[in-house]
């Protein structure tokens, strides 16, 4: 049965981390059985790992094309695989498929972290084999130390929250279209076999249900990716993007979403940037091309929101927080960043820690292409303000972790426009001229624009309705050096859409009231 991951993708580095995947050129169950034991025990949190027989392997960097192993030895490695697993205490069993990969027979082992961590495994298979834990040092499969012994039964007392089965739920709250849809989007093999299995049994397959065919559960990542309104069960697992229309947070709009956590994600990455991210653009004398600026670099953006998806804490209530000031952008997520990074650490344009909150979140977050985790995101977003001419980010937390809060400053050359496309209009709108700004959301022509009033197309009328709108910057011509043109229209602009936005929250404050 296929995995629920695209091999090829794997392959290429894209969505895992070198350093969670081995490569062996052939089959070699007394190395193979260590390096189980080694990704079970997942001292890092990392998501376990996988293990690619047929593909050989220089500075842990796969050699392509793949190897191979003859057809004939795949039902021997499944057999023998089964064999060895049981000599891992307790038994642990990864979840395996030979795949034909450019024409090559590979097998594969996925190794989930375990949930009855830790494991033992003998260091040579026969009876002198002695049981010992085996853990991952970087890209190399090794034997643990005293101190890594004792981190490895400290962590055994806590399961990963998101790895944990939700005794609230069932398996039918989990929705195969969904799982389907991701399928479709990673481009997993098993996206046809999908087709003709249960919930069930696609749900195991998946590693999003565990315990007994008679009370099978679904896990907490499960919930979260694969439930329609996996705030039913996670009362945080909501953003709140909150817009401050001033400086001292007196006006403000407030828009929530939820859903999957990773429908969550993106539709917050397309209301932002629909909706506030503004270019400038400046003609230079001395040369052709234009300097273009941004207000905020998307990628800053993007890297900055996916961190918070992927590091918060799903067992707190607290959403994400998303606070868009006139002269910044605010991430705030709960609780702080993990052991052992530190208020000073955080002032660093790099930082490594490879303690994961949630591995589970982040390998589903990392199949989509929506995050990384090779510590890549701080020097991401460090060099997207930088290349748009921004000041640097900004990265706290307080001194018990409470909190990880996440500051992306305005462009300055930006800001000047953007403060006065904030400030209210000094004039005084009559109910006509604001039905002509909603109506104008869309570009409409002057002839639409008075039949939507019931109004004459007379010059008077224009000056009284329209006129104003213009000149104080909540209407513009779409054809600006032919005012006069038949095919002229009118649209409300970016400081007309935000004194709406106003006056609906006025209106909703004093309904409030």
């Amino acid at each position: 049965m296929a995995l629920p991951v695209n091999i090829s993708e794997i392959l290429k580095g894209r969505t895992v981390e070198w350093d969670r995947i081995e490569y062996k050129s052939g089959w070699n169950p007394g190395e193979v059985i260590k390096t189980i034991c080694a990704f079970a025990n997942d001292l890092n949190n990392w998501g376990g790992g996988y293990i690619f027989i047929g593909i050989e392997e220089k500075d842990g960097i796969p050699q392509l094309p793949a190897k191979g192993i003859s057809k004939s030895s795949l039902d021997k490695i499944q057999k023998e695989l089964v064999n060895i697993s049981h000599q891992i205490e307790p038994y642990y069993l990864p979840v395996y498929q030979p795949y034909e990969y450019e024409g090559k027979n590979i097998f594969v082992i996925w190794v989930p972290g375990g949930d009855n961590r830790p494991y033992k495994a003998p260091d040579k298979l026969g009876e002198k084999g002695q049981k010992r834990y085996f853990i991952r040092r970087g890209s190399v499969t090794t034997k643990a130390n005293n101190t890594e012994e004792k981190l490895l039964f400290d962590m055994a007392k806590k399961i990963p929250f998101d790895d944990r089965v939700n005794h609230h739920a069932s398996v039918n709250d989990l929705s195969f279209a969904l799982i389907r849809d991701y399928l479709e989007e990673v481009k997993s093999d098993l996206r046809d076999e999908a087709i003709h299995m249960s919930l069930t049994d696609l749900a195991v397959q998946m590693r999003i249900a565990s315990g007994p065919k008679e009370s099978l559960l679904p896990l907490n990542a499960g919930l979260l990716f694969f439930s329609e309104q996996p705030e039913k069960f996670f009362r945080g697992a909501i953003t709140e993007v909150v817009t401050y229309t001033d400086e001292k947070g007196k006006q403000f709009t407030e828009k929530i979403f939820s859903g999957p956590i990773h429908r969550q994600l993106k539709n917050v990455i397309s209301y932002i940037e629909t909706n506030f991210i503004k270019e400038k653009v400046t003609k230079l004398p001395d040369r052709p091309e234009a300097l273009r600026v941004f207000n905020y670099p998307m990628q800053a953006i993007e890297e900055t929101v996916a961190n918070a998806f992927y590091h918060r804490s799903y067992e707190l209530d607290n959403p994400i927080e998303i606070n868009i000031w006139p002269d910044k952008i605010e991430i705030l997520s709960f609780p702080g960043p993990l052991p052992p990074v530190t208020k000073e650490m955080l002032k660093e344009r790099r930082i490594i820690s490879r303690n994961y909150r949630n591995r589970r979140v982040g390998d589903f977050l990392k199949e989509l292409d929506l995050t990384e985790g090779r510590s890549t995101g701080f020097p991401n977003i460090y060099d997207a303000m930088n290349d748009n001419g921004s000041p640097k980010p900004i990265f706290e937390t307080d001194e018990y972790f409470n909190y990880f809060l996440a500051v992306l400053p305005i462009n300055e050359t930006c800001k000047q426009k953007i403060v006065e496309q904030t400030k209210k209009p000094n004039i005084s709108l009559t109910p006509r001229m604001i039905r002509i700004l909603q109506f104008c959301i869309t570009p409409r022509k002057r002839k639409e624009i008075f039949d939507n009033l019931n109004i004459s197309n007379h010059p008077k009328n224009y000056s009284n309705n329209i006129k104003p709108l213009l000149e104080n910057g909540l209407l513009v011509n779409t054809l600006p050096d032919k005012k006069t043109s038949p095919k002229q229209k009118y649209l409300t602009t970016d400081k007309g859409k935000l004194f709406l936005d106003q006056l609906i929250h006025s209106k909703s404050v004093q309904d409030s009231v």
